[in-house]
């Protein structure tokens, strides 16, 4: 006995798209491009809302769109040159070696935000390299999974108001093995004196 095949419903369609947007890929390049959105027809009632012209009541202004996350900019070569002789100082340094890909997400994060309440202005982040198992007939094993994974958190929307920028470590710091990470300064809200 075959089973029938029985389409979404366009209830099922929004929620499976709400869910795939908030959804990130375990790996990146392997992301197949989104189909696009089906027509899903609207309401009567929802339609007629629409059609009425905007009330006395109803606002529109710039609170109804969250602001986008400040870009990411890369970190300048002098600044870059003066970290590796040590004219700079770096402000603290995590290392997660050996973490799972949730520790370590849930670790930079924690520090990043410290770093960020210290007044911190350059950390390093130490990811490592990674290890070069044996003989894998499958491809199964995957070496830098951390050298891989944490300049993509560190560009996430989340981690933007922290982040300033990154660069791969000079030699001396950890070469391709660490990164240098610049943080953003915490915005602090001005008190209004008496007028």
């Amino acid at each position: 006995m075959t089973r029938r095949k029985r389409s979404l419903s366009g209830e099922e369609r929004t929620l499976w798209a709400t869910v795939a947007r908030t959804a990130v890929p375990l790996r990146p390049e392997d992301v197949m491009p989104e189909p696009p959105p089906a027509p899903v027809a609207e309401p009567q009632s929802l339609q007629a809302e629409l059609a009425k012209p905007i009330g006395a009541g109803a606002k529109i202004g710039k609170a109804d769109k969250p602001a986008p996350p400040p870009p990411l900019h890369p970190i300048e070569r002098r600044t870059l040159t003066r970290v590796a002789r040590g004219t700079i100082e770096i402000d603290g340094r995590i290392d997660l070696h050996g973490l799972t890909q949730m520790d370590a997400h849930d670790r930079l994060r924690g520090f990043l935000v410290d770093a960020q309440a210290r007044g911190a202005k350059l950390v390093i982040v130490i990811t490592g390299k990674g290890k070069a198992t044996g003989e894998d007939p499958f491809g199964m094993t995957e070496r830098g999974v951390l050298r891989r994974r944490v300049p993509q958190w560190l560009a996430e929307p989340g981690l933007r108001g922290i982040v300033i920028g990154f660069e791969e470590a000079h030699r001396s710091h950890g070469g391709g093995g660490a990164l240098y990470v610049r943080i953003r300064k915490k915005r602090t809200a001005h008190k209004a004196g008496p007028a």
